[in-house]
């Protein structure tokens, strides 16, 4: 069976580098699209899901931001799983001070490099090794200026039902860009952060193998 996966923002294919499925599943990694003007969350979300062969019996997981886009895949087009690691299932799920920020509209004001370089200067106090902190310097810098901005003002405009189904969620309970607090996960990695995906694979590797394994 296919297992779709979504990066988060700012990020691509290759923050699932530490990943490994069990035997009977292939990983599928899912490519960016060029954003429309003010293009919805949810649309953006069913023509990402062009790329998946909806015909077959398929995994959906998304990380972060990623994992916005697989529940509004998953209410589009029910796959057999969706698996969400340190994501929120719905917009009822962001913070309040996200809520707070979306009439201001920084997305549209706040450069992108200030972004970015927040992003970067941030590496230097998490616990990814250096090889890992050399690669998402690498992915953050690369990342399209105008592709953060639209995805933030998607986030913050974001407007839907809850996720249904067969529905998972995997979270750090030291996650500081969207809190556990907020969340109700099924899996929690205590002391995990947003990026745990990276530096506590195994333990996400183990949690996905059950999930996998489950009927």
């Amino acid at each position: 069976m296919k297992v779709y996966f979504i990066p988060g923002l700012g990020a691509d294919k290759r923050v699932f580098k530490n990943i490994e499925l069990p035997g009977g599943y292939e990983m599928v990694n899912i490519d960016w699209l060029e954003p429309a003007k003010e293009e919805s969350l949810p649309h953006y979300a069913q023509r990402l899901a062009n790329s998946i062969n909806t015909a077959e019996p398929y995994v959906m997981v998304g990380l972060s931001f990623g994992g916005m886009l697989a529940a509004e895949i998953s209410r589009l087009f029910k796959p057999a799983k969706t698996i969400l690691i340190s994501s929120l299932p719905s917009p009822k799920n962001l913070p309040p001070y996200f809520k707070i920020l979306a009439p201001l509209k920084l997305q549209n004001i706040i450069p992108i490099s200030l972004f970015k370089n927040a992003s970067l200067a941030k590496r230097l106090f998490t616990t990814e090794s250096r090889d890992d902190k050399e690669l998402l310097r690498k992915i953050i810098s690369e990342t399209d200026p105008h592709f953060i901005r639209w995805a933030l003002g998607a986030i913050l405009t974001w407007d839907g039902p809850e996720t249904h189904g067969k529905f998972y969620h995997i979270h750090g309970s030291s996650d500081k860009l969207l809190p556990v607090r907020f969340v109700h996960p099924t899996h929690i990695i205590k002391g995990g952060g947003h990026l745990m995906v990276m530096n506590r694979a195994a333990e996400v590797n183990r949690i996905l193998g059950m999930i996998l394994g489950e009927q």
